[in-house]
């Protein structure tokens, strides 16, 4: 990354300051690294300073794009020593501009904080905000192209998909048989209706064996029911859940003939990763909200899931 310690149109004087803001959920931030790298190719001498929530702050690091990572602790209102020394940090530092990928309440409250000095350009929802995007909330449009019009108003044009080749690892420590699918049987456990019943999973990991492709588990803590089904049905299925990083998940898709799972954040990855992918949708999570983007996507959609055949999900991989 170039010295931004000078800007070349003046001795002496520091180059821009800029703010992203992105808290959210993992599938959100991973469609906001689009945005983000091209905030980059926008800004290529600015200094520019990542929000984010603990959670995510080694992935904004590791990204390469940000000077600086900063974690948000989100302090509540009636946490008034929080909210002074957050509101101390955002007008200290001097922004030139702001773009806010959350465009949430909490992050809308982070312009207001700017109150009564001057207030930085700002790309995000905030009426009165220098650089104004309207929508009607909540809404059905898919991320990606939100946050493309979004950077549009504030005169980006050149914003791509997520490139995720800076996620990447040593997957041989797996072990992995060639060939090999991924099998993803999670999401939150708040929302029940996002998840393909797991004996289907199991189902077509067992066929998937039979054929001489090597069902691959990949899952959480929280998982651990839906893995444990699928292993009673298909025994030889190789089981990575907790065993993976953020990074293994875009490595693994990278070499999987394919993926198929529900809609939580790996699929994201998966998608975007170039790997052929098979999304599963209740029609009450939202596809055309969330549904993952990729070349190689195909989604796979049914009011109640479980009435989702493992028969024609076969049929679908077959084709």
């Amino acid at each position: 990354m170039p010295d931004k310690s000078t800007n070349p149109s003046g001795p002496g004087r520091s180059h821009p300051r800029i703010l992203v803001i992105k808290l959210g959920a993992l599938g959100d931030f991973i469609y906001a690294l689009g945005p983000m790298q091209a905030i980059r190719r926008h800004h290529p001498e600015a200094e520019i300073i990542l929000l984010t929530r603990p959670a995510y702050a080694e992935l904004g690091e590791r990204s390469g794009l940000f000077d600086k990572v900063w974690s948000d602790s989100e302090p509540k209102l009636f946490n008034i020593p929080g909210i002074l020394a957050l509101r101390a940090r955002l007008t200290g530092t001097a922004f030139e501009r702001v773009y806010d990928l959350q465009t949430s309440d909490r992050t809308g409250f982070y312009y207001r904080l700017f109150w009564p000095g001057p207030k930085p350009e700002w790309s995000g929802i905030v009426p009165g905000c220098s650089h104004y995007h309207h929508y009607t909330r909540p809404t059905l449009t898919h991320t990606q192209d939100r946050q493309r019009t979004q950077l549009e108003i504030a005169g980006i044009k050149d914003v791509r998909p997520s490139d995720l080749s800076f996620m990447d690892s040593d997957i041989g420590r797996f072990d992995l048989p060639a060939p090999f699918a991924l099998l993803i049987p999670g999401s939150s456990l708040k929302m029940a209706i996002k998840r393909w019943p797991a004996p289907s999973y199991g189902e077509i990991a067992r066929r998937l064996y039979e054929t001489g492709t090597t069902p691959v588990l990949l899952g959480g803590m929280e998982d651990q029911d839906a893995i444990q089904t699928i292993k009673d049905i298909c025994p030889k299925a190789r089981d990575l859940s907790g065993k993976t990083t953020l990074y293994d998940i875009p490595a693994l898709a990278r070499s999987a003939d394919f993926a198929i799972g529900n809609d939580t954040g790996p699929m994201h990855m998966a998608a975007l990763s170039g790997c052929q992918t098979i999304a599963i949708f209740s029609t009450k999570s939202f596809p055309e909200k969330a549904a993952p983007r990729g070349e190689n996507v195909i989604l796979l959609v049914e009011e109640t899931l479980a009435k989702l055949s493992a028969d024609f999900v076969w049929d679908t991989l077959r084709r």
